[in-house]
């Protein structure tokens, strides 16, 4: 699931090398943390959080098909 959030991310920002995901695992599953240059959060983010909501709808599906749990979280860096 990291690999695909970062894909999706890198095709999205000005800044493709900044981007960073981190995963930590808790108890209910991983929790994906993307982190984007300040520049490109609005990018990520998209218009009332549409783009961020779409990204995450797609991660949480794919990790759902392989019975897993997943949160997606995006930070500014």
């Amino acid at each position: 699931m990291r690999e695909l959030l970062h894909y999706i991310a890198t095709l999205l920002v000005d800044f493709p090398d900044d981007v960073r995901v981190d995963e930590e695992t808790t108890a209910d599953g991983s929790v994906l943390k993307l982190t984007v240059r300040r520049e490109d959060i609005g990018k990520v983010i998209g218009k009332q959080g549409r783009t961020a909501r779409a990204m995450r709808n797609l991660v949480i599906a794919a990790a759902q098909a392989r019975g897993q749990r997943v949160t997606v979280a995006v930070v500014d860096g």
